[in-house]
């Protein structure tokens, strides 16, 4: 393989190869390194039809070169000419360099994918480049991404702020276009490590949470998202936890009662009464989202509870006798609220603060109005 001193003025740069994204700071240290001890490594040129030669790679090399102002350049010229091979080549050798984004990988791919001149496939791309298809697909995944996202990514696995890692953008790929690049920006802004990133967007693809609910969260910081997930996900538990099916009561035998083989029954150790300050604890855990959740079911219930029979006996296990236990076991016990316990909201965040604050007031008069209902009823019957 033949190393030639080429005149610089020409050799010409392919503006088509892969690799357009060049760091100031590295490309003055490599200046620096060439101006002291020559350039090391020769650039790969091919000759075309005019005579002049167009660079395969080492774009970065020749752009020094010329700041620098040598008069030549040392090339290995290649004898290819098929336009696949010679693209191909490029991002095989950009792969080896730092520096080659997954941004400027990922337009690489899909160029080789899409473009008619080329039209390859997914799976000839990682016979020829020796990488995984599912790299591939990953890489073509952060093209889905808006431009103002697309240039915060870079490469490795270190957080920065204001930058975007691989890990971070994957995490959120499969989210809707309207929370997606959002949210990325909060990622970017707020540095937030991988582990956290997947947490927040498991939050946004949960069917439970509303469009307009999500909507409001995009006006949070990272770590009030995480706070946000992290509360979600305690109450999601205490809910499911609520909607377990009770126990049947155990009912004790008389003490004189005989089994079926003729010997005495046993009879287990009675249950142990629920003290005032285990219902205390109880109800302190659970939030307004757990009140919230319940309180629904009983809009209307005096219209559907339908009216007995004096003298007819009130039923045990009652819907009525159901709400009121969950009611009495979760809602938590009032206490005085300080100014300092108030939030430090401004703008949009206080306006809706302030609307979900009379939103529950109101909420609460209509549940009293027919738990008092209720009680009315009670005293009818009696």
């Amino acid at each position: 393989m033949d190393i030639i001193p080429i005149p610089t003025h020409l050799i010409d740069e392919d503006k088509e190869q892969p690799r357009y994204q060049f760091d100031d700071e590295a490309l003055q240290e490599l200046m620096n390194s060439i101006g002291e001890l020559g350039l090391l490594s020769p650039i790969k040129v091919r000759k075309t039809p005019d005579g002049r030669y167009k660079i395969i790679y080492g774009n970065r090399r020749y752009k020094a070169c010329t700041v620098l102002s040598l008069p030549t350049i040392p090339c290995i010229v290649s004898e290819a000419t098929d336009e696949m091979e010679i693209y191909l080549e490029q991002i095989a050798e950009n792969l080896t360099r730092q520096g080659f984004s997954p941004i400027e990988e990922a337009e690489a791919f899909n160029k080789l994918l899409t473009d008619p001149k080329f039209s390859s496939s997914v799976k000839y791309l990682s016979s020829k480049l020796g990488k995984p298809e599912n790299y591939i697909k990953n890489k073509l995944e952060l093209l889905k991404f808006s431009p103002a996202v697309r240039q915060l990514i870079s490469a490795g696995t270190e957080i920065k702020k204001g930058r975007l890692t691989e890990d971070q953008v994957i995490a959120l790929k499969d989210l809707p276009m309207e929370y997606r690049d959002s949210l990325a920006l909060i990622m970017a802004e707020d540095e937030m490590p991988v582990t956290d990133v997947k947490r927040i967007a498991r939050l946004f693809k949960d069917k439970e949470i509303s469009d307009a609910t999500k909507g409001k969260l995009l006006f949070k910081t990272g770590y009030q998202l995480l706070e946000t997930w992290s509360t979600y996900e305690h109450n999601r538990k205490e809910r499911a936890k609520s909607a377990m099916p009770k126990e049947e009561p155990y009912i004790a035998p008389p003490e004189n009662s005989v089994a079926e083989n003729g010997t005495q029954a046993p009879v287990p150790p009675a249950a142990e009464e629920r003290s005032a300050v285990d219902l205390q604890r109880a109800r302190a855990r659970v939030t307004s989202e757990t009140v919230q959740l319940a309180m629904p079911m009983l809009s209307g219930l005096a219209e559907e509870t339908p009216e007995s029979d004096e003298d007819e006996e009130p039923t045990s296990g009652s819907f009525v006798e159901d709400m009121l236990n969950l009611l009495l076991a979760t809602l938590p016990p009032p206490g005085p609220l300080s100014p300092s316990d108030l939030p430090e909201l401004e703008g949009i965040e206080l306006q809706q603060f302030s609307r979900d604050v009379d939103t529950l007031i109101a909420d609460l008069e209509k549940h009293l109005a027919e738990w008092r209902s209720v009680k009315d009823m009670l005293t009818v019957r009696k």
